[in-house]
């Protein structure tokens, strides 16, 4: 009996090396995972057993990666989303299953074995995709969001192909039989579990949780999802059925956050050992001499699914360039094609050089998946040259509006908030152009009147066609940060000058989006419990008074840009009150200004009874203003205090002349 040890050392530090390696260079783990299992399994070095104990404890990685897409199913998302899931999602399907099918059946496969290899290739990678996509601020694009209905199907097409491999996989049975039995089990075990076990389920999970012992809750947990699972391989379906029904049924409860935090490593741990089984699989010999066989396997591939997603999105009325960009994002194989394969070999149905070629080209296309995914729009508008032209024609509509507007307000996002925002605005009489990439909401408010204009704000063209040059203020009214910290960047290389006002959902970002150059950073979270502060105090009798001091006093502790706006103002009408407000000002230190090379110091500022509240120096995040700071050419200064004391601090500043206060 050899000892286990050296094995598992051996495991880990390949596993880290690798993980470490493949993150470095921004591909996915999943990659890592695959080439330590082909480095070490047995047609390669040797090290790892291919024994049936360790396939079947990898197979507790698709039971908690079931358990995981089913904790996250949601049948609002999929109904408020039916159109784009059900019609895209499952013509993409059912008709690349379709296809691949027949062509495996040309070539002398039988039909189980082309069911499984068409089931395979017609899934994509939802961590590949939704991780690259939300790193490039593209999920709310028309291509983006395109992509995750057509994911969302996949994930949830999973399940009748795990119902149905292990019913093809019976010898000697009607296939029809098997197939009918096999869904009829599925459908009693889903209505008996939906019907009585969500009554079960919430009380008891108050009993566990009520213990307030987070080991208890954990192996509770994993206690429900095995019992599911092995109740559903007793049925004769898999196990990865019955992690998938757990995960839902845990989903209806409020335990849903608790539980998806606390098996995530877990699953992430099990799921890296499936793939390192998977990996063990590819024999590497085999493929190296049919590596001609694999590139035109791969490349067939990927130009198929492209064209398949490709019609089929252009059959929905959507443009040839964002039809090609969501075909290209969602050309490559995924998680789930590994598990269907690794299905299918338990139950024998596909084997020998169908499988290595299949599994091959699948690792290739995910391989190449973030290249893909990161040229994707430039590839359109190479292919499609009205595309381009479209694009060109939206920052020309932004430019038109925008070339007639100075000193406006440029709002980034027109949902609620930034509709809020423009009404606002508008009672001041205050010019906007409001910016917004979803096409319906721009095409209904421009036909309201608005001044609403189709563009995505993190792109620096468009925001140059809205007037950024000229504009007083931008706002980004939508709560992402990723979007948020890109426009932050281009406004501190283009418009430094600029202030930008954040909306973010709560406090946790406020320091890191002000550092990238934000002036103000609202967080939703916490205006809401002012308010319901502010409510609570009043019906406790507090007067009203007190009730706005205290809000008043809060908000200047959290927000810069409040200071001096509330000291006893009570209407921003009275001129003589106006006059004697304190507000911030911006001076941007131009070429030949009187202050470039001096410290603050040196300017006396503290005569004109302002204060300086920071400096901002172009593609910088900043920096705290002190008396030895050195001003250099492109500075901006931001001042607070009285409008008199303002006007001769800028004057001190750029050209020089000495004011009394």
């Amino acid at each position: 009996m050899f000892d286990a040890l050296p094995l598992i050392l051996i495991l880990l530090i390949s596993a880290v090396l690798a993980v470490a390696l493949f993150r470095a260079l921004r591909l996915p783990a999943m990659l890592a995972y695959f080439m330590v299992g082909m480095a070490l399994g047995p047609h390669t070095f040797g090290l790892l057993p291919d024994t049936e104990a360790m396939h079947e404890f990898a197979e507790f990685g698709i039971v908690f990666l079931m358990f995981s897409i089913g904790l996250e199913f949601s049948l609002p998302q999929l109904y408020a989303m039916r159109n784009k899931v059900l019609g895209l999602g499952g013509a993409q399907v059912i008709i690349t299953l379709a296809i691949v099918m027949g062509i495996a059946k040309f070539f002398g496969l039988s039909w189980p074995a082309a069911f499984v290899i068409g089931a395979a290739l017609a899934m994509s990678s939802t961590a590949i995709v939704s991780k690259l996509l939300a790193e490039r601020v593209d999920l709310n694009s028309r291509h983006g969001r395109l992509s995750i209905g057509v994911l969302l199907f996949q994930d949830i097409a999973v399940v009748p192909v795990l119902v149905l491999i292990p019913a093809l996989g019976v010898a000697g049975a009607n296939l029809t039989d098997v197939l009918g039995m096999a869904l009829l089990k599925a459908a009693a075990m889903l209505l008996f579990l939906f019907t009585i076990g969500k009554w079960i389920i919430n009380p008891w999970f108050n009993i566990v949780a009520g213990q307030r012992s987070r080991e208890l809750f954990v192996m509770n947990v994993l206690m429900i999802t095995l019992l599911l699972a092995f109740a559903t391989k007793l049925a004769g379906l898999s196990y990865a059925l019955g992690a998938f029904i757990a995960g839902m049924l845990i989903s209806e409860t409020k335990f849903r956050y608790q539980v998806e935090s606390d098996i995530s490593p877990f699953r992430d741990i099990l799921l890296g050992l499936f793939f390192i089984s998977v990996g063990m699989l590819l024999n590497l010999q085999q493929i190296f001499n049919n590596i001609g066989l694999v590139l035109l396997i791969l490349v067939a591939f990927i130009l198929f699914k492209a064209a398949i997603v490709t019609l089929v999105v252009r059959m929905v009325k959507y443009e040839w360039g964002v039809a090609i960009r969501t075909g290209l994002i969602l050309a490559q194989a995924g998680e789930f094609s590994f598990v269907i394969l690794a299905l299918g070999v338990e139950q024998k149905l596909i084997s020998g050089q169908a499988l290595q070629l299949v599994l091959a080209a699948s690792l290739l296309s995910m391989v190449i998946a973030p290249f893909l995914i990161q040229y994707n729009g430039r590839i359109a508008r190479r292919m499609v040259h009205s595309y381009n032209r479209n694009s060109g024609q939206v920052v020309q509509d932004i430019d038109n509006v925008g070339k007639h507007l100075h000193n406006h307000v440029i709002i980034c996002g027109y949902g609620r908030s930034g509709q809020y925002l423009g009404r606002f605005l508008r009672e001041e009489n205050i010019p906007y152009v409001a910016l917004d990439i979803d096409p319906s909401r721009v095409l209904e408010a421009a036909a309201a009147g608005e001044n609403v204009m189709f563009g995505d704000a993190a792109r620096r063209v468009v925001l140059e066609a809205a007037g950024g040059a000229r504009a007083k203020s931008l706002v980004i009214s939508y709560a992402d940060n990723r979007a948020a910290m890109k426009i932050l960047h281009i406004v501190q290389e283009s418009y430094p000058h600029l202030p930008v006002i954040v909306r973010t959902v709560d406090d946790s970002n406020m320091e890191a989006l002000r550092e990238a150059g934000a002036a103000e950073v609202v967080p939703e979270i916490l205006e809401g419990s002012l308010m319901l502060a502010s409510h609570a105090l009043m019906l406790m009798g507090v007067p009203l008074n007190r009730v706005v001091k205290r809000i008043r006093l809060f908000r200047e502790d959290r927000y810069q840009l409040f200071k001096g706006y509330f000291h006893g103002i009570s209407d921003a009408e009275d001129e003589a009150l106006e006059k004697q407000q304190v507000r911030l000002h911006s001076v941007i230190i131009s070429p030949g200004s009187f202050a470039i090379g001096r410290r603050l110091v040196d300017i006396q500022l503290e005569n004109f009874d302002v204060e300086v509240k920071s400096v901002r120096r172009p593609n910088s995040n900043g920096m705290v203003p002190t008396d030895e700071s050195l001003l250099v050419e492109g500075d901006v200064i931001v001042l607070l205090g009285q409008p008199t004391g303002l006007t001769n601090a800028q004057n001190a500043l750029l050209i020089g002349r000495v004011a009394s206060k």
